[in-house]
């Protein structure tokens, strides 16, 4: 396998039809953009709209990043029922989506420029434990949509990631995904789904696990657009 900087694998094996993918999945958040810092003044604003007076920080998102909304609500409200969480829920969607006008997000370098390049030779899927409409928000902020070719959001359906990677897939006959992320979570998920799991360090986890990390999107690109 040819050695490119930024990137590293786990094996040395020779090249395979595993790292050679028909489609690349992308997480958003961590992977794509940083959009934490909207998220915490939504979760804050939802807070006071159901009349508590509670601030929840960048901080306590990070550790929550990636991870299914009910075990968000679970980790930053223990102590509500479902139906109080999912009150919180509701607040937050509604904050968040008044906010989509004003936010701004760091997008990650690299990231425009590559995935119109990886476009032009990979089907782009987006996939996240985002609230339904995220994912689209994210399109429409980068202008990018005309570039992916479908995308999956837990809050579609509430499925786990693992479940909507494989809809995608079957969609779509991929016969070699790859999927790209940026936390442990999104390798198990990966691994239950029987996608290679591609890791890139600059993101908001860590992990041990992966077929191959990259430390910057443009690498990634490179690296996939050399194959």
């Amino acid at each position: 396998m040819s050695h490119h900087k930024g990137f590293s694998n786990l094996s040395e094996t020779a090249e395979s039809s595993a790292f050679i993918p028909d489609s690349i999945i992308f997480d958003m958040d961590g992977t794509l953009w940083d959009n934490v810092n909207s998220y915490a003044i939504c979760w804050t604003r939802g807070m006071e709209k159901l009349g508590h007076k509670r601030e929840v920080s960048r901080e306590e998102l990070m550790g929550l990043m990636g991870k299914e909304i009910r075990q968000m609500l679970n980790a930053i409200v223990p102590e509500w029922n479902e139906r109080d969480q999912d009150r919180l829920y509701e607040a937050v969607i509604e904050s968040y989506q008044e906010l989509v006008p004003v936010m701004k997000p760091l997008i990650f370098d690299g990231v425009l420029e590559g995935l119109e390049r990886l476009s032009k030779k990979y089907k782009l899927f987006l996939l996240s434990n985002c609230e339904e409409g995220g994912l689209v928000n994210f399109m429409k902020h980068t202008k990018t949509g005309h570039l992916i070719t479908d995308y999956m959001e837990h809050g579609m359906n509430l499925k786990p990631k693992h479940e909507n990677m494989k809809l995608i897939i079957n969609k779509y006959g991929l016969q070699r995904p790859v999927y790209v992320g940026d936390t442990d979570s999104d390798r198990v998920q990966s691994e239950i789904a029987g996608v290679p799991f591609i890791f890139v360090s600059y993101g908001f986890g860590e992990t041990t696990k992966y077929a191959l990390k990259f430390d910057s999107f443009t690498n990634l690109v490179d690296y996939y657009l050399s194959l």
